[in-house]
């Protein structure tokens, strides 16, 4: 009766224990959202001095600190190949986001060769994300699937 008694009393003490770290894990990413929110709301605020161009620029590169900082975030509480390749395409995205918004400063050809310089780094940077893909031995591991051989 008293093993019983003390196995009762140890699950429930475990029990108890994780659902605090769990309640503490979700405060703590709370927060760190709330973080990312205010720094946003900054940054923006930031913007408004700005006219023109310049002020859509620096819109543009405030969103795309936010993105980052919540790929980062879910990356971080999650920390699986699919959620580091959100990161680095949100990173590639945000890149071209900016460059694009940067070559509305820009005229004729300067501005046709900007927007093509950009999109062509944008290109490479998802080529390099899908090599990295293609490189890392875990970025299939464990999902379920089945493979075929090809040998014969």
């Amino acid at each position: 009766m008293k093993i019983q008694l003390m196995s009762i009393a140890v699950a429930l003490a475990f029990s108890v224990g994780a659902q605090a770290q769990n309640t503490t894990t979700r405060q703590v990413k709370n927060a760190e959202e709330d973080r990312i929110e205010a720094e946003y709301k900054a940054a923006k605020e930031k913007c408004d001095t700005l006219q023109g161009n310049a002020k859509d620029v620096c819109q543009k590169e405030a969103k795309g600190k936010e993105k980052i900082a919540k790929a980062e975030l879910d990356a971080k509480a999650k920390p699986t190949a699919a959620n580091q390749r959100k990161v680095q395409e949100a990173k590639a995205d945000v890149a071209y986001d900016v460059a694009k918004e940067r070559c509305e400063d820009k005229k004729g050809n300067d501005k046709d060769v900007c927007e093509k310089d950009a999109k062509a780094a944008h290109e490479r940077a998802k080529a390099d994300i899908k090599r990295a893909d293609a490189k890392a031995p875990s970025a299939n591991a464990g999902t379920g699937g089945t493979t075929k051989s090809t040998t014969k």
